[in-house]
């Protein structure tokens, strides 16, 4: 076969319609969108429009959508400035989130000495709910939780609103790392009451290079990167008019077409679990993700019953066959220490087996996954 991509929680294959308004925006909106000539107010225009849309679907006020490079800078700008412009002192989160978040903290933990606590995960891998209210009681400093909608690694999807529950209960405010979510699932800022959202368009077929801050209005937050007043004086430096339209027209088409490629991507979920189980013996699922309802469609990790000298060639194998797949998030490739989310979740001796995470899109089918089901089984027999 040629070769299949099944690595979409890393990055997406770029929609043929988002492509063709990011080529259009490049010949033909080149001004500088804080220019006032008619070239730079077109810019502008765009800028704006893309900002409208974006908040319609979250059910948020435009001013609230700040454009920046990807979820990490998002994840990055508002932890901290939650710290140095809000007075937060305790951040709760979880040993299962993205580097993005965990390295933040532990770097915020380091300059001001916030005191950071971690919620531990179910037997799922899935924080428990319990725990951190436990952890929000007590000491009355200010509090931040940071707690991902969807989990990049193991698929787990935590009950967004009984979060936002526990936290406005508390008095804590609320971030959540949504890269694996926004183009996937509904979100709706204002009925949830999440104070603050990350989100990056390469995650939903738009193009690498942009996302987005969700900030709720008047949160006090401070820019930190200084210079002009683009993003309502939250992130200094000329947008990227093409890339922020690229990644409008990625929401439009997900948001739009989401019941049909919803459904579509479960069924090639839910037929590759299946085959799975009937073909190799023995395998399992970490975390919650060969479920229906506690993990995304998008999504399977799984840990396969080979040899620890069959493991350690097991990666390289599949991509000689043309099968690009990830034994965690990409962002950690090249690591010695493994995934941390496995690490956190996982026995040693689960542990001494190879984990792989095969991720889909509408661009896949059934017959690249026979294929992939196929090529694992043989090379497991040889």
């Amino acid at each position: 076969m040629d070769k299949i991509y099944l690595d979409n929680a890393a990055t997406t294959r770029v929609r043929d319609e988002v492509l063709e308004v990011l080529a259009a925006s490049l010949r033909e909106n080149y001004g500088n969108p804080s220019s006032t000539h008619s070239f730079g107010r077109s810019a502008r225009t765009l800028i704006e429009k893309a900002r409208k849309t974006i908040a319609g679907y979250l059910n948020a006020s435009p001013s609230e959508i700040i454009f920046t490079s990807g979820g990490t800078e998002a994840d990055n700008m508002i932890l901290r400035s939650a710290v140095r412009d809000l007075g937060v002192k305790t951040i709760i989160t979880s040993k299962t989130e993205h580097h993005a978040v965990l390295h933040t903290v532990e770097q915020l933990e380091n300059e001001y000495g916030i005191t950071v606590k971690y919620v531990v995960p179910d037997p799922d891998g899935t924080p428990n709910n319990e725990h951190l209210e436990w952890l929000l009681q007590g000491d009355g400093t200010k509090k931040l939780v940071s707690l991902m909608h969807v989990n990049n690694e193991i698929g787990n999807k935590i009950n967004m609103d009984e979060v936002a529950r526990i936290c406005k209960d508390n008095n804590a405010l609320l971030h959540s790392d949504a890269v694996q979510s926004i183009g996937h699932w509904e979100w709706d800022t204002q009925k949830t009451g999440v104070d603050f959202l990350a989100a990056a368009a390469h995650k939903f077929h738009g193009p690498k290079g942009v996302g987005f801050a969700y900030i709720r209005k008047k949160s006090g937050l401070h820019p930190l990167i200084f210079g002009g007043e683009q993003e309502r004086g939250y992130r200094a430096g000329t947008e990227s008019v093409h890339n922020i339209v690229g990644m409008e027209e990625a929401v439009i088409r997900a948001y739009e077409e989401l019941e049909k490629e919803r459904n579509y991507i479960k069924g090639l979920k839910t037929y590759f679990v299946e085959q799975l189980r009937e073909k190799i013996p023995g395998v399992e699922f970490n975390g919650n993700s060969a479920s229906d309802t506690g993990s995304t469609y998008t999504l399977v990790n799984v840990r396969l019953p080979f040899s620890k000298d069959k493991a350690q060639m097991l990666l390289f194998h599949l991509d000689l066959k043309g099968i690009a797949c990830s034994e965690g998030s990409a962002c950690q490739s090249g690591s010695l220490a493994g995934s941390h989310v496995l690490n956190a979740i996982l026995s040693e001796e689960e542990l001494r087996k190879p984990s792989l995470r095969f991720s889909f899109s509408g661009y896949n089918t059934k017959e690249e996954l026979d294929y992939v089901v196929n090529t694992l089984k043989d090379f497991g027999e040889s």
